[in-house]
């Protein structure tokens, strides 16, 4: 299974079973960047930075610069990885539509940084056509490794070179956010359960025979 398929997979579960919370991070942690100005490297991610805190829908908020939250004229990218596995693509859809579902933002689309079709360019675009002002572009990455860094702020700025006046936003990775640890057990707890013949196979599992105990000789 790649990276991107495992991740992906591995996140979807955020959405099922776990409430949405709030995360509270710096103000520096946030850079609102207009097109056609260079991108400014975002402070480094502490784990003292993620406070989190019970929030409702329309909630997820970068708090500091943006008090009020997503607007009905901000469009949401979602991005990860992308992969040449189709079924590993398709989660990331399922996934970003049970977000839109959950949070009751307007404008959310899915976008690969590479490998798969919609780029993040398509994307931006798509945001755009829908009325968005502001493009909130989310990796769904765990980590700020290379592509946080360089890859995702250089896609993003090539695709808003289109539009006149349109802002956008480069969020932080997931990090290490609480809810992940939640995550994490859950997925362990279950494989053991499965491995032991007391629990099914997951929906990530389903069908791959990888759940299983493996003996070292």
């Amino acid at each position: 299974m790649s990276m991107s398929a495992t991740t992906t997979q591995f996140l979807v579960n955020l959405t099922k079973g776990v409430t949405f919370q709030r995360n509270r991070v710096s103000s520096a942690s946030c850079e609102m960047k207009l097109p056609n100005r260079s991108w400014v490297l975002l402070d480094s991610l502490k784990v003292e930075n993620f406070r989190s805190q019970r929030g409702s829908k329309r909630g997820l908020t970068c708090l500091g610069r943006f008090r009020n939250g997503v607007g009905d004229t901000d469009g949401i990218i979602i991005v990860d990885h992308g992969s040449r596995r189709k079924e590993s693509n398709l989660m990331l859809e399922e996934f970003v539509k049970m977000f839109k579902d959950e949070t009751g933002y307007l404008i959310v689309e899915p976008a690969h940084m590479e490998l798969a079709k919609p780029s993040i360019k398509d994307a931006f675009s798509l945001c755009v056509q829908q009325g968005a002002k502001r493009v909130v572009v989310s990796p769904f990455f765990l980590f700020p490794g290379r592509h946080w860094h360089q890859d995702i702020p250089s896609l993003t700025a090539d695709a808003a070179k289109e539009f006149s006046g349109i802002s956008y936003l480069i969020t932080a990775p997931l990090g290490p956010h609480n809810l992940l640890m939640d995550v994490v057990n859950d997925r362990i707890q279950h494989c053991l359960s499965h491995v032991e013949g007391d629990a099914d196979e997951c929906v990530v599992c389903a069908g791959t025979n990888k759940c299983k105990l493996y003996t070292s000789s």
